[in-house]
């Protein structure tokens, strides 16, 4: 690897780089997309087309620190229910404007916690979803499950659904990181859960494991990634850990002075992966690790990667529609968004209409920019012949582009026959990199970019 000093110099522990699971990202997005747009891009996915489903759950029983998602605590079932009932709803609007055949490609259950909902809750979804948009055999059908929060009454629920993977929050298997970001969770406890998921015949597992934990070290998280190990999962997610108490005000909890420094950050996560490729796993992109045969791996090796809001995919629908508070939708023009409260969610669907708040209309520009940070982030390269054959952009522009990025970043990036490429030992800085091709800045105006 490029020395740090070098890295460092060009941004590589800087905290506001986008992940960029979309493009323009959300904060770029902006309040003149509405309902009608909403459900007139719905209209018009073809008939006998794929879309795939995001389901938002933003209830939790507890509220770990660390998490900076759109989460709220309940204690009871009674504003579960509501949200169920409202979700319902929406699928009914859905299923109102949607083409005839159009059918179910993929479908992920995340949140906040979806394995809070009751059983009754979970087969009711399950029979609404069916009915708006089919599924079949081929449907991979995923949720995010907590090992604190499920029983074998939800799992007969979610199983009898067709649920075929499940994914698994670890973060971190000791007891005192656990203790300081709120999210007490033993290994005894998720082992027992990842056999019992197995013995019912489930078809993937994935498991996330988070590095840049208050006191966390390289040979605590070398143990941890080996627990995590023993349980084989099909596929593994080494995701950095971001403190922004401004944004997520229970981070205020998580003791800052025990939190490793950006340096710290880097050796943690190179500690993680080599343990990971050691297994026999596949890298895939910055920082999911695939079996190989899995079809993660598979589609990385044949060049049809993804980036998705819930990181790399193998999807290859043209549409997500999200559904529930704050869920946001992927469609050929664009993209749009629920509204973050729950509340206004509700009342919006109660109305009988979408609760669409903002969005992004997509210019040629942003499909030309958001397909070059796609394949930076996927491949570490962008493709000349990929770039010049699916856009109108002109070479002598391209070449430009090209140029400018790679005098940018000395040692890191270079300009090949293939197109431009991100050297091996220079991969830290993708995102860094991708950065470099976005034209917006904060407030969501066009800047500067290359």
């Amino acid at each position: 690897m490029a020395a740090v000093s070098h890295l460092a110099k060009l941004g590589l522990f800087d905290a506001r780089v986008p992940r960029y699971t979309s493009y323009p990202t959300a904060p770029n997005f902006g309040v003149g997309v509405t309902e009608n747009l909403h459900a007139d891009w719905i209209s018009s996915i073809p008939a006998g087309g794929s879309i795939s489903l995001y389901l938002h759950v933003p209830f939790c029983r507890r509220l770990c620190w660390f998490c900076a998602c759109r989460t709220q605590g309940t204690s009871s079932d009674a504003p579960v229910r509501a949200y169920a009932a409202a979700l319902k709803s929406e699928l009914a609007l859905l299923r109102a404007r949607l083409a005839p055949g159009v059918r179910l490609a993929r479908m992920h259950w995340g949140g906040g916690t979806p394995t809070l909902l009751p059983p009754t809750l979970i087969h009711e979804l399950a029979l609404a979803i069916r009915d708006a948009v089919p599924s079949d055999a081929e449907t991979d059908f995923s949720v995010e499950i907590d090992p604190t929060e499920i029983d074998a009454a939800r799992l007969d629920a979610l199983f009898e659904a067709g649920m075929t993977r499940v994914s698994i929050g670890v973060q971190d298997f000791d007891p005192l990181i656990q203790q300081s970001i709120g999210r007490e969770q033993s290994f005894e406890l998720t082992q027992r859960l990842t056999e019992d998921l197995r013995h019912r015949g489930l078809r993937g597992l994935d498991a996330d494991i988070l590095y840049g934990l208050p006191h966390q070290t390289a040979p605590g998280v070398a143990d941890s990634v080996q627990k995590l190990l023993s349980l084989s999962p099909d596929r593994v997610a080494v995701l950095g850990y971001a403190h922004v108490p401004a944004v997520s005000r229970r981070q205020l909890m998580i003791p800052t002075a025990s939190i490793p420094g950006p340096e710290e950050r880097l050796d943690l996560f190179e500690t993680a992966r080599t343990l990971i490729l050691w297994d026999g796993y596949q890298q895939v992109g910055l920082d999911h690790f695939a079996r190989a045969g899995d079809p993660l791996a598979h589609a990385h090796a044949c060049g049809r990667l993804r980036r998705s809001f819930q990181g790399y995919t193998d999807d290859r629908a043209e549409v997500l529609i999200g559904l529930g508070a704050s869920a946001i939708s992927r469609f050929p023009q664009g993209f749009t968004q629920n509204a973050p409260s729950t509340s206004d969610h509700l009342r919006a669907i109660r109305s009988g209409r979408f609760s669409t708040a903002r969005g992004h209309v997509l210019s040629d520009e942003d499909r030309l920019r958001g397909r070059m940070i796609e394949q930076l982030l996927c491949e570490f390269r962008i493709s000349r012949a990929q770039i010049l054959a699916r856009f109108a952009v002109a070479p002598e522009r391209l070449e430009t582009l090209f140029r400018t990025c790679a005098a940018a970043f000395p040692g890191v990036v270079e300009i090949t026959g293939h197109g431009l490429e991100i050297l091996e030992e220079g991969r830290p800085l993708a995102r860094i990199v991708a950065r470099s091709f976005d034209r917006y800045d904060a407030s969501g105006k066009p800047q500067g970019a290359i």
